[in-house]
């Protein structure tokens, strides 16, 4: 198993279009992966799960991954985080 701790750093936090972003990005892995906030552990391959966390803008979150490319797909996790998903700042 494969896990890191980041920091939601998008202005409006992990609304629907980066959660969205996020799901396309880890239906590309075969692993099994994780999003933890607090006592909630979702699969990050859920948009409403996602959606559920309410990770606002400086949220800390965990990414689990368990399977073949588990590193790869944390790493891509994190960079996408570091991107903020992405989108262009408002």
């Amino acid at each position: 198993m494969t896990e890191a701790e980041f920091v939601i750093k998008n202005s409006q936090g992990l609304h629907a279009r980066p959660a969205t972003a996020l799901v396309s990005l880890t239906a590309k892995f075969n692993s099994n992966i994780f999003l933890i906030r607090e006592k909630k552990r979702i699969n990050a391959k859920s948009i409403l799960g996602i959606l559920v966390l309410a990770a606002e803008k400086g949220a800390r979150l965990k990414v689990e991954a368990d399977g073949d490319d588990e590193e790869e797909a944390v790493q891509a996790i994190l960079e996408l985080v570091e991107n903020k998903f992405g989108m262009e700042e408002e």
